[in-house]
């Protein structure tokens, strides 16, 4: 259903029974557990939520022809200006998109009462697959690691800020952290939170409190497909609604000198899900070939895909960490269990072999970070990309160097335009409206405004 073109004549016999028959059982769920609204979500560049609600006797209908939105919802960046359409040099920003829903990630949301929610994609009035569209830009991805013989094991972790609802003093908006480093600060809020989760569709493997005040860390069971970022965009969405119910506010925006990170663990597998191929054999704790090449791409690819992952200014200040030094770029680095590095090759755990990238922050849009890893990564293994095992001596040096991160978003940008890889795989459209944004948002110093201050859009 979620690919379908939204004209249902053009659909075949097979397809239209099985659409139905699944619409049929959702309607008997929804009927059952008194369900009067389902919410029709969509994902914005930003990764945050943007739906539509619809009451449940239209469901039917909205199933079959998909739900119209503004288009600028999904894709004008936030209080707009009059100047904003010269940045984008775009056409359409006033029609309408249809949100066509995938039936499969329909859920009852626990913490909400009498609603369910479905994920949709974003279609043309005229059936063609919304190019700015996150959802589709990731899904195009892992088609391409099918079309390959691979599939992806993967999962988030989050780290976030819980505060207290938020109070203004002397005209200044002021939050305080609402947890302690104890795990049991509020167990009722952490187990509705927990079991809810699961039940809408996204299976959280551990809950615990972080090193800053009032921060968590959230990690997501491993899953196939699409469903690692699906559960983070559920997850992302659902605990600033659970949370606002316990009477509290969950950020996941880095302020200056707080940083939220977000994690992709990650790991290559056949097409049957059977065999973990970065695994170099049992007991083998290292890369196999395939994943040395996989985390070449990564490597290679750096620079570009960081705008990607840490898309604020706020959020790349972190990189610096990596080299003592003042400079405008530093290099990313990998190692086998070690936290500090951009890369961070795992083989324990009972989870196999897996690459944890920490370049992303948790501002960073789910549906992109799981593209551009799978992008990176992919060309690494079809050019078989190399590099020398970079825990030798220090004073050692390789042919193929590292690539670097750029510090400031700007030169980022620059690097994700001049990487044809990259811009090939997610389409030049995407690129050329992201690169847009971005700079009208640097531009106009909207990233830093008070709006982001952790109350703004981004919590």
């Amino acid at each position: 259903a979620s690919s379908r073109d939204p004209d249902v004549n053009g659909l075949g016999s097979s397809t239209l029974l099985h659409l139905f028959s699944h619409i049929e059982f959702i309607k008997q769920q929804m009927a059952r557990d008194n369900v009067q609204f389902v919410r029709f979500e969509s994902i914005d560049l930003h990764g945050v939520s943007r739906s539509k609600n619809v009451p449940s006797r239209f469901f039917h209908e909205k199933a079959i022809h998909g739900v119209a939105m503004p288009r600028s919802y999904l894709e004008l960046t936030l209080n707009p200006k009059d100047n904003e359409l010269d940045y984008i040099n775009a056409t359409n920003f006033n029609c309408d998109i249809i949100l066509n829903p995938d039936l499969s990630t329909f859920r009852i949301l626990p913490w909400t009462e009498q609603t369910a929610r479905v994920i949709c994609d974003s279609f043309t009035v005229l059936g063609n697959p919304l190019m700015t569209s996150p959802r589709h830009i990731a899904k195009k991805q892992l088609s391409q690691l099918q079309d390959n013989g691979f599939s992806l094991h993967s999962a988030f972790t989050y780290e976030f800020c819980i505060y207290g609802i938020t109070e203004v003093v002397n005209s200044k908006t002021i939050s305080f952290p609402a947890a302690t480093i104890l795990n049991n600060h509020d167990q009722t809020f952490i187990q509705e939170l927990i079991e809810g989760m699961y039940y809408a569709g996204a299976n959280i493997e551990s809950f615990s409190s972080s090193s800053g005040p009032g921060q968590m860390e959230i990690t997501f069971h491993p899953a196939f497909g699409l469903d690692a970022a699906d559960s983070a965009f559920t997850f992302r969405t659902g605990i600033k609604e659970v949370a606002k119910k316990y009477n509290y506010v969950a950020s996941f925006f880095s302020e200056s000198g707080f940083y939220n990170s977000g994690a992709l663990s990650h790991s290559l597998w056949d097409l049957n899900g059977q065999k973990n191929l970065f695994s170099a054999g049992y007991g083998a704790e290292e890369l196999s070939e395939l994943g040395k090449n996989w985390l070449s791409g990564l490597l290679a690819h750096t620079a570009a895909i960081s705008c990607l992952m840490a898309p604020t200014t706020s959020c790349r200040k972190p990189y610096s960490k990596y080299s003592k030094e003042s400079k405008e770029t530093v290099n990313a680095k990998w190692a086998y269990n070690d936290n500090s590095c951009a890369f961070n090759v795992k083989c324990h755990g009972g989870k196999g072999t897996y690459i944890e990238n920490k370049l992303s922050s948790a501002a960073a849009n789910p549906y992109l970070v799981l593209a551009a890893t799978i992008a990176a990564g992919l060309d690494g293994v079809k050019r078989g990309l190399r590099y020398d095992d970079m825990l030798e001596e220090e004073n050692h040096t390789s042919d193929l160097k590292p690539s670097s991160i750029p510090l400031k978003l700007e030169d980022a940008l620059v690097a994700l335009e001049k990487d044809s890889c990259i811009k090939e795989a997610l389409g030049e459209t995407f690129i050329r409206y992201f690169v847009a944004m971005k700079h009208y948002e640097l531009e106009t110093e909207e990233m830093d405004s008070e709006r982001n201050k952790c109350l703004g859009y981004f919590i």
